[in-house]
C-alpha cells in the first residue's frame, strides 16, 4: 500500500515534436547532494529555499541520479516533467567491488538472471509510471558478463517498449566491450555494440571536437540518439561548464548531437541560495540559443504559474496558509522564461521571471517587466508553444494585476495554424495577413459556464483581474500563446510596467457542459491515536490522529485533491452538527485516490461523549473550476475515550 503513494498521476502529456523525431534532443541528469532530499517527502514538506527546476519547456529527457542501485524518480517529478510532455528516467547503476559482485551474479550465467533482473526493472518502471531506465555500470566485468551485457540491454528494452509507452533505455559511457572500466568520451568501436543495443548513449564528459568528428561516423543516420555529457560542475578537463557551459552546448549543436546536461543543480549548490533564481535564470538564458523547445498539444491548457513551493500558500487571492511549503507535484505548466527585445533602432523590451512575492493560486505567480517604446503602440511577448488541434469553440481566460500606477492594457494574443484552412471568427484580427489574434473579451459568460468564469471582467481579490475570452475556430492548429502590452489612449510617451500573471487558461467549451463524476467511497484506514502533550497547565485535552484515507474516482480529468478536515469538539462537531458552518481547514495536496493524516491535533473526547473529525476530498478538475463542496468526498471519523484509564 505504501508504494501506491509513489505513482505518478498519469503518462506524460502529449507534446510536438515526438521524442522519437530525428531533431536533437536535450536530456538533464538531476544529480544532487546524494539524491532524495526535500523532494522525497510525498505528500510535500516545509522546506526553506528548496531546489527547483522550472525550465521544463527546454529540455525533453530527465534522469534521477544517485548511487543506490536502483534509483526510482521522487513522484513530484514524474509528475512535474510529465506535465510538461517530459520523459523520466531512474538509474540503474552498480560501482566498486560490490558492483561487481552483483553484475556476475546476473549477468555471468544463463539468460534467466539478466531477464530476471530487466523484468523487474520493466516492473517497477510500469508501476511507478515513470519512462525507463538510464544504464551504468562504473565496474569491470568478466568476459562471460560483458558478453551477456548487450543481451541484456535489447532484452530490457524490448520489454519496456512493449509495457511504457514511449519508454528508453540508454546507456552510459562506462564499460567498453572487453570489460574493462574504461572511460571513452566519445561512441566508438570499444562501446557500439552497446550503442546498438539500446535506444541511446551518454558520453563521459572530457570530450574534445576532435571527439565528435570522429562520432559522425559511428553514429549514423542515429545522431540524436547520441547524449554528449556536459558536467555543468566543470570537473576535469571539460570544453565549457558552470556559466560557460554555452561552449559545450554550441560544439554539440554544431555537430548535430543530442546534449546531456549533468548536475545544473550547480547554481543552487555552489552559488548564494539567495539569489538562486536569478541564477538560474542566467545560466538557462546562455542556452536558450542552443535549446529547441517542444509544444503541448492538448487541451484543456490551464496554469497558475505556481512552482510547486511558495513561502505561504494563496487560494484565488485569498492566502490560506502562512509559511513555507515546498510539493514538487504541484507544480503547475511552466512558460517559456526569456527577455526579448524589440528588433530595430527601439528600445522596447519584455522579460518574464518567477515570483514568489505574490500569487493567485499556489505559491507563486510570473512577472512581466517591459518597456513599450515611443515609436510602438504594444509590445507582446510569447508565453507558451502549443501544438493543440483546437475544437469548434474555446473559452480563453486570463488573470493578471498590474503593479504601481501603469495604466497599460493586457490582452491574450495567440497564433493560428495555416491562415489558408483556418478559419476563425468572433475575434479581431491585428493583421489581415497575419494568423496571430487579439480576441475579445466576454462581458457575460454562457450561464452554463458560470461556474468557470463567474469572475470575468471582474476586479478580484488583492487587486487581481480576470479577462474571459470565446474563440470560435474551424480546423485550427492553436500554436502560440502571447500576452501583450498595449500604451493607455492618448499616451506617447514611452511607457513601463510592472505585470504579474496569475493564470491562464484555455479550455474547451464541450469539455465544460461535461458533469464532473463524484468523489466516492471515502474511507479511513490505519487509525492510530496518541496523547498530545498539552499546551499549558490547565488547557482541554487533546489527541493527535494519524490515519489514511482513500477514496474512488477516476484521475484522467483531475489536476489534483485537496485534503480539509472539520474538526469537532469533545461533544461533537464545530457548529453542532455533521457538516456544520464551519470553514473546513485544509491540510494538503494528493494527486492519487489516497492521502496519509499525520499528528492531526482533535480535541479530546469528553466522558461519556464522541467526539467527531469530518474529512473532506475536494476534487480539483483540470479546466480549474472551483466544485462546489456538495459534491466532494466525505467521511466523518467519531471517536470517545475509554471508560477506565486504559490505553486509547
Amino acid at each position: 500500500m505504501e508504494d501506491s503513494f509513489n505513482v505518478a498521476l498519469e503518462p506524460s502529456e502529449c507534446r510536438q515534436p515526438p521524442l522519437s523525431s530525428e531533431r536533437p534532443r536535450t536530456l538533464l541528469c538531476h544529480d544532487m547532494m546524494g539524491g532524495y532530499l526535500d523532494d522525497k517527502f510525498i505528500q510535500g514538506a516545509a522546506a526553506h529555499n528548496p531546489y527547483c527546476f522550472y525550465h521544463w519547456q527546454s529540455i525533453d529527457i530527465f534522469v534521477y541520479f544517485s548511487h543506490h542501485t536502483v534509483t526510482i524518480p521522487p513522484v513530484g517529478w514524474t509528475n512535474a516533467a510529465h506535465r510538461h510532455g517530459v520523459c523520466v528516467l531512474g538509474t540503474f547503476i552498480t560501482e566498486w567491488k560490490e558492483g561487481g559482485r552483483l553484475c556476475e551474479a546476473f549477468l555471468a550465467g544463463d539468460e534467466r538472471s539478466y531477464q530476471s533482473v530487466a523484468d523487474q526493472l520493466v516492473l517497477i518502471a510500469q508501476f511507478f509510471r515513470f519512462d525507463g531506465w538510464l544504464i551504468n555500470i562504473e565496474n569491470s566485468l568478466s568476459l562471460a558478463a560483458v558478453g551477456n551485457m548487450p543481451h541484456f540491454l535489447r532484452y530490457l528494452t524490448a520489454r519496456l517498449h512493449e509495457q511504457v509507452p514511449r519508454g528508453l533505455v540508454l546507456w552510459y559511457d562506462s564499460v567498453v566491450s572487453s570489460g574493462q572500466l574504461k572511460w571513452q568520451d566519445e561512441l566508438n568501436q570499444h562501446n557500439r555494440v552497446f550503442f546498438d543495443s539500446c535506444d541511446g548513449f551518454f558520453t563521459n564528459y572530457n570530450w574534445r571536437e576532435e571527439h565528435l568528428e570522429r562520432m559522425l561516423g559511428q553514429a549514423g543516420q542515429r545522431r540524436a540518439d547520441v547524449y554528449v555529457g556536459v558536467d555543468v560542475f566543470a570537473r576535469g578537463k571539460v570544453v565549457g561548464g558552470q556559466f560557460d557551459t554555452y561552449k559545450s552546448l554550441e560544439l554539440i549543436r554544431k555537430h548535430g548531437f543530442s546534449a546531456a546536461l549533468f548536475a545544473p543543480g550547480w547554481v543552487y549548490e555552489c552559488l548564494e541560495k539567495k539569489d538562486f533564481f536569478q541564477n538560474q535564470d542566467k545560466f538557462w538564458a546562455l542556452l536558450e540559443r542552443y535549446l529547441p523547445t517542444h509544444s503541448i498539444c492538448s487541451l484543456p491548457f490551464v496554469t497558475s504559474f505556481c512552482l510547486g513551493m511558495g513561502t505561504r500558500r494563496v487560494r484565488y487571492g485569498q492566502e490560506e496558509a502562512e509559511g513555507p511549503w515546498y510539493h514538487p507535484s504541484a507544480q503547475e505548466i511552466q512558460p517559456l522564461f526569456a527577455e526579448h527585445r524589440l528588433e530595430g533602432a527601439g528600445r522596447g523590451w519584455v522579460k518574464t521571471h518567477c515570483c514568489l512575492a505574490d500569487a493567485w493560486n499556489g505559491g507563486s505567480s510570473l512577472l512581466v517587466r517591459g518597456l513599450i517604446p515611443r515609436e510602438q503602440d504594444h509590445v507582446a511577448v510569447r508565453l507558451f508553444s502549443l501544438q493543440v488541434p483546437v475544437p469548434p469553440q474555446i473559452f480563453l481566460s486570463l488573470v493578471y494585476k498590474l503593479e504601481g500606477a501603469s495604466n497599460v492594457g493586457v490582452a491574450l494574443e495567440l497564433t493560428t495554424g495555416d491562415a489558408g484552412s483556418c478559419h476563425v471568427s468572433s475575434i479581431s484580427t491585428l493583421n489581415e495577413t497575419s494568423s496571430r489574434h487579439s480576441p475579445r473579451p466576454l462581458r457575460v459568460p454562457p450561464t452554463k459556464l458560470a461556474r468557470w468564469v463567474h469572475r470575468c471582467s471582474q476586479q478580484l481579490r488583492g487587486g487581481w483581474v480576470q479577462r474571459c475570452y470565446k474563440v470560435n475556430l474551424h480546423d485550427c492548429l492553436l500554436r502560440d500563446l502571447f500576452v501583450s502590452f498595449a500604451r493607455p489612449p492618448g499616451s506617447r510617451e514611452e511607457e513601463s510596467f510592472v505585470c504579474r500573471l496569475g493564470e491562464v487558461q484555455v479550455v474547451d467549451a464541450k469539455s465544460l457542459l461535461a458533469p464532473l463524476p463524484r468523489v466516492q467511497a471515502v474511507t479511513v484506514s490505519h487509525v492510530r491515536w496518541q496523547r498530545a502533550t498539552p499546551e499549558e497547565e490547565g488547557s482541554p485535552a487533546r489527541l493527535r490522529l494519524g490515519c489514511t484515507l482513500h477514496w474512488s474516482y477516476l484521475l484522467s480529468p483531475i489536476r489534483c485533491f485537496r485534503i480539509h478536515c472539520c474538526a469537532g469538539t469533545g461533544g461533537g462537531a464545530l457548529g453542532g452538527g455533521p457538516s456544520g458552518p464551519e470553514q473546513p481547514a485544509l491540510l494538503g495536496l494528493a494527486f492519487v485516490n489516497q492521502y496519509r493524516i499525520v499528528d492531526l491535533v482533535v480535541a479530546a473526547a469528553g466522558p461519556g461523549g464522541d467526539g467527531r473529525v469530518e474529512f473532506l476530498v475536494e476534487p480539483v478538475p483540470k479546466e480549474g473550476f472551483l466544485v462546489p463542496r456538495v459534491e466532494w468526498g466525505r467521511a466523518a471519523l467519531l471517536y470517545s475515550m475509554p471508560r477506565t484509564d486504559g490505553a486509547l
